[in-house]
């Protein structure tokens, strides 16, 4: 289904995969903020606002038939990494919740602001069902 990649004599990473190879079908999961599917912004709290997003992609992976498991990347912008550091067990307790494993090619950036004025994370998926 999807292999990590991790290359001879390097450390483990915790909490995501150097690369990820897989091979099927493709899903690409636009920018997912943490509002619900009314659109509104249940909590301002950054650990609520990413776990909010994570359930939105998985929402999304399941409208093309594919599950948490099948995601192979992700790129989260975050626009506090001091806010994001200081939530990083609630966050890893969601990410466990929705997700299930870390074997997904992840980068996280430090951004000025995000488009919708009270999103504090936003989190790209691209996803990968096996043929």
């Amino acid at each position: 289904m999807k292999r990590p990649l991790l290359p001879a004599g390097w450390p483990k990473p915790r909490g995501y995969a150097n690369g990820v190879a897989a091979r099927g079908t493709q899903i690409f999961v636009a920018g997912q903020i943490g509002w619900d599917e009314e659109a509104q912004f249940r909590s301002d709290a950054f650990a609520d606002q990413a776990r909010q997003a994570l359930a939105n992609i998985v929402a999304v992976l399941r409208e093309a038939g594919a599950r948490p498991e099948h995601i192979v990347r992700m790129t989260w912008y975050v626009t506090d990494k001091r806010e994001y550091l200081a939530a990083g067990r609630d966050i890893g307790q969601a990410f466990r919740e929705l997700i299930g494993d870390y074997d997904i090619a992840m980068s996280a950036v430090q951004v000025a602001a995000l488009i919708e004025d009270r999103a504090k994370v936003e989190i790209e998926a691209t996803a990968v069902i096996p043929d």
